[in-house]
């Protein structure tokens, strides 16, 4: 550790997880910082001049620390047409895939895009952002940031944190200079963090707390627990592993801060929506959500090529959210989300530490 702290007490433990694609806003990120916990903006999806101005109205709204969470981009994943390949490979996979959503298309009035290309998502231009803005805390998800990214935001005051999946990837991100570690495990809503391979013979617990005791014996550095936390007893059982503080995404889908689309929210708490499920149907990448229509018909034969398949599909989610359909729109959250509340964002962190201290008492 290098002396830099995570900006949370022991009283509060609370982190609202970051939310791309519109769960996470300033009003909701001011919220939860004022009521105690630690709010976080989602860069992912966004502009670098957009994510400037939500720090801006952040800061307008709370003195507090928060957060903001970046995508690290996959640069071997840089496409090199000219060499053909693997790169040529995922290209004709994404048509395929694009002819096969044609009747989607059709069915919600939209164009798809003729070839969806891999980007970084402003890479650079986010980073520099974070730096200029000193934000007190940058999040990473799919990967480490370069050491000079790092060594930068550490320069800026800026606290480190990376999610991971697994002991490796907690060495990896130890080794990479994060402050912190956010351990994800399988029940976790949105998409998994993954970004290296573990061995054939490793099954990641599918208790959040068994996964965060193993991790901490692979690493010293604070561990922040994800996947499945949805209220007070939940956020003990977790520190009593060995987490420092508990990140929450789908607990905060419903408020009323939060930019979650209402037919989202509304499908949180439809009958017919029974489980949630893993798809690479709407990104490409593995990711937890409500098992809808889309899901069931494309998950077979998308592939796992993100961003691209991300872009493919966005209109198509656009339209159906505007159609009011949720079978076609990637209704990501976790496990636990039949235990969501529909509570002001600042009720919500202050019910879950009532009841943390309930169950620690």
């Amino acid at each position: 550790m290098t002396g830099r702290v995570l900006p949370f007490g022991p009283s509060s433990p609370i982190i609202q997880a970051p939310m791309a694609g519109g769960g996470s806003t300033p009003a909701l990120a001011a919220a939860v910082s004022g009521a105690g916990g630690l709010g976080f903006l989602a860069a992912g999806y966004r502009t670098a001049q957009d994510v400037r101005r939500e720090i801006a109205a952040v800061r307008e709204r709370t003195d507090r620390p928060f957060g903001v969470s970046v995508f690290v981009p996959d640069f071997g994943a840089v496409p090199d047409f000219e060499a053909g390949g693997e790169e040529q490979g995922d290209a004709a996979a994404v048509a395929r895939y694009r002819d096969e959503l044609a009747p989607e298309a059709e069915r919600y009035g939209v164009t798809l895009p003729e070839a969806p290309a891999w980007d970084d998502d402003e890479w650079d231009a986010k980073i520099d952002v974070l730096v200029d803005e000193r934000v007190p805390v940058a999040g990473f998800t799919f990967g480490c940031p370069p050491p000079e990214v790092t060594a930068r935001l550490h320069e800026a005051g800026t606290v480190v944190m990376i999610m991971v999946n697994t002991p490796w990837e907690a060495v990896a991100a130890a080794e990479a200079g994060a402050d912190a570690v956010i351990v994800q495990s399988p029940g976790a809503g949105g998409h998994q963090a993954a970004f290296l391979s573990p061995p054939p013979s490793w099954e990641a617990p599918d208790d959040l707390p068994e996964l965060v005791a193993v991790v901490r014996e692979a690493t010293r550095v604070p561990l922040v627990a994800a996947g499945g936390i949805m209220d007070g007893a939940d956020v003990a059982a977790v520190l009593a592993a060995g987490a420092v503080a508990a990140q929450l995404g789908t607990a905060f889908l419903r408020t009323p801060e939060s930019g979650t689309h209402p037919v989202h929210k509304a499908a949180l708490a439809d009958p017919r929506f029974t489980r949630t499920a893993f798809t690479r149907a709407f990104s490409g990448r593995t990711a937890r959500g409500l098992a809808n229509r889309f899901m069931a018909e494309h998950e077979a034969s998308a592939p796992a090529c993100y961003p691209q398949v991300h872009h493919l599909t966005k209109g198509l989610r656009r339209a159906a959210a505007e159609h009011g359909d949720p079978e076609a729109m990637a209704l990501w959250c976790g496990r636990g989300y039949r235990r969501c509340r529909d509570l002001p964002a600042a009720a919500l962190v202050e019910a879950l530490m009532k009841e943390l201290a309930a169950a620690r008492a």
